[in-house]
């Protein structure tokens, strides 16, 4: 079946009814995405599909996460082959609203607010980015609840997907939904790299070749973290944030070992302190014109 495009909330729940019943379905996946969709979606949708009967992407470039118009205007609008990748991928259904759709008469008097978790890291250096970002991601949840019910009568399973090289927004999508009791099962897909160790982003397209190879030391910076956490020693933070530093294209926001859910910056990045038990690294940094973010998960 050739995937199907919808442009409003109520085509998105009579397919999703639609659909559950066609295939005696028991479960529905979301994964809500910006468009300009690369290989890190791929992921996103092929794990979805591999855990639900019917799954659904969104595609919205949302204004109320750009601080600046000019990035928004210039973030990539490319829905033809974004239908294409998902197609491929086995998705049912795209659901891709205008902006009026998400946001009847104008932007949001109320949203959700990201709260301390929101105010650390990205959102210091985006002031309002999150609760744009959480504003949108809720209402994604709600259109993208199942429209029927399950094969059996029941509830059907719901399930929406998000990357991990986003940690942070991944951290506040699941304290949100735990707070404010969202019926959805949060699921993390891992980040997916090129063969050179960068972290695919919709962004990278903005970089120059020289610009590109710059930005390769952010992940050989985390790999570094990574090592030495695997091994029990100390990871002397400094010296891998003077490896990025090192790189004169590259001009470094932060750099940190933090906990996973809360982003507290961890005891056990001390110079001295060997590192035990979880952690993450993120980093942030601006090469060239473009900001890019990355992290890796830390298990001694």
């Amino acid at each position: 079946m050739a995937i199907k495009l919808v442009t409003t909330a109520a085509e998105l729940r009579a397919e999703s009814a639609r659909l559950l019943a066609e295939k005696r379905g028991n479960s529905q996946g979301l994964v809500p995405t910006m468009g300009a969709l690369h290989s890190g979606h791929a992921a996103l949708a092929r794990t979805a599909v591999a855990e639900n009967d019917v799954v659904v992407a969104t595609i919205f470039v949302n204004p109320l996460q750009f601080g600046d118009a000019v990035d928004l205007d210039r973030y990539p609008r490319t829905l033809e082959a974004d239908m294409a990748l998902l197609d491929a991928e086995g998705v049912d259904l795209v659901f891709a609203p205008s902006v009026d759709e998400v946001y009847p008469g104008g932007q949001p008097l109320v949203r959700v607010t990201s709260g301390p978790l929101g105010e650390k890291w990205e959102g210091s250096s985006r002031p309002g980015h999150f609760d744009g970002a959480l504003t949108v991601v809720a209402k994604l949840l709600h259109y993208g609840l199942p429209g029927g019910a399950a094969a059996d009568g029941s509830t059907a399973a719901y399930r929406a997907y998000f990357g991990q090289k986003d940690a942070q927004q991944l951290a506040l999508v699941k304290r949100m939904v735990a707070d404010l009791n969202f019926p959805v099962e949060i699921v993390p897909v891992p980040t997916v790299r090129s063969d050179d160790g960068l972290a695919l982003s919709s962004r990278n397209r903005f970089l120059s070749d020289e610009e590109r190879e710059a930005a390769l030391v952010l992940s050989r910076a985390l790999r570094l973290i990574e090592s030495r956490a695997t091994a029990h020693e100390p990871l002397d933070l400094d010296s891998a944030v003077a490896l990025v530093e090192s790189q004169p294209l590259v001009e470094l926001d932060y750099f940190d070992v933090v906990d996973p859910a809360t982003l507290e910056p961890l005891a056990e990045n001390c110079k001295e302190t060997p590192f035990r038990g979880e952690g993450l690294a993120i980093i942030a940094a601006k090469v060239g014109p473009v900001r890019l973010i990355d992290n890796a998960p830390l298990n001694s």
